[in-house]
């Protein structure tokens, strides 16, 4: 897995690209969510277009990482799914979870439109 990051505004934009899979993507995912964190930047979209697999492993980080930013008084946004992780997010009934964007540019305006309180 690669990612990029980019900041617009108080938003965190991270663009994922590659696979996310146990042993690498999962971990290298936890990691840069909790750099984020500490670095104070708590409002994140992951714009995920470029992911071209993903297993339950990186789905689990996804849903932890969730936890840890709503927890920490932060938001996390879902852009761009591919649609093998749409479909996947459906059939899990995970889309509930996550607040979910077309694009990094709409998640960025929602985000910068809301409150800093979690969603």
């Amino acid at each position: 897995m690669r990612f990029d990051i980019d900041q617009n505004g108080d938003v965190t934009v991270v663009t994922l690209t590659g696979k996310l899979t146990i042993g690498a993507g999962d971990i290298q995912l936890r990691r840069l969510i909790d750099d984020l964190l500490t670095q104070g930047r708590s409002r994140i979209v992951l714009d995920l277009r470029g992911v071209t697999t993903i297993d339950s492993s990186s789905i689990g980080e996804l849903v932890t990482s969730y936890a840890r930013l709503v927890n920490a008084g932060g938001k996390v946004v879902l852009a761009g799914l591919p649609e093998k992780l749409n479909e996947l997010l459906h059939v899990t009934q995970l889309i509930t979870v996550f607040h979910v964007y077309g694009s990094p540019e709409e998640a960025i305006h929602a985000l910068q439109n809301s409150p800093s309180s979690p969603a």
